[in-house]
């Protein structure tokens, strides 16, 4: 239980460290809260705003921190097994969607979430992120992706009889409803702004 407790607290502080604060200072010269509709510190807010290269430096320093924390963890807490990857990616995630010294209001936690589950079971966590971006493509809502990814992965794990996994997966689900709950509302009452990722993915390569 102490290890599971420390990979959180580790993951945690690891999470702290917005990605989105360096980016957006280096090509806006602005914090993070500035820039964009949101300002967001996350991926979508970023490529939004500043452009494809922005959002997907943001992408990458956000999965690599949740790599960081556990690698650090699984190194200090052999005894405990590969689980220590997932309480590392859930302290990782709850650093990024409430970092102490932004006054715990920070992203929405799909990089660092999906991060943790690849890192723990790659095959898994694939089919539930094709569930994923299947949703994103037919809806056009991006809310949709970030909770269905950890309700398919849990399912998988009940599947396979890994309970603890499972439980945790429901952890990363309720933080993804926490988060993009707002979002989900707004898709009802048509508020929430539509995303055609397919059609933007044409007209960005297509210019090449």
């Amino acid at each position: 239980m102490t290890a599971r407790l420390l990979s959180i607290l580790i993951g945690y502080f690891c999470g702290c460290f917005l990605t989105a604060e360096l980016v957006a200072r280096k090509f806006a010269g602005k914090k993070a809260a500035e820039v964009g509709e949101t300002g967001n510190p996350g991926m979508a807010n970023i490529m939004a705003a500043l452009g494809f290269v922005p959002g997907i430096l943001v992408l990458l320093g956000d999965i690599f921190k949740c790599i960081l924390a556990v690698v650090v963890c699984r190194l200090l807490f052999r005894e405990s097994g590969s689980i220590v990857t997932l309480y590392a990616g859930l302290g990782c995630t709850l650093g990024h969607d409430f970092p102490f010294w932004r006054k715990f209001r920070g992203g929405k936690g799909v990089a660092t979430s999906s991060a943790a589950i690849t890192l723990y079971t790659p095959l898994w966590s694939l089919i539930a992120h094709l569930f994923g971006i299947l949703l994103t493509f037919t809806t056009k809502y991006l809310c949709l992706a970030g909770v269905i990814i950890p309700i398919v992965y849990g399912v998988c794990m009940l599947i396979l009889h890994d309970w603890e996994a499972a439980i945790l997966s429901g952890v990363f689900t309720l933080l993804a409803v926490l988060c993009h709950g707002s979002s989900i509302l707004g898709i009802r009452r048509g508020t929430t702004s539509k995303t055609d990722v397919w059609a933007a993915l044409r007209r960005k390569f297509s210019r090449k």
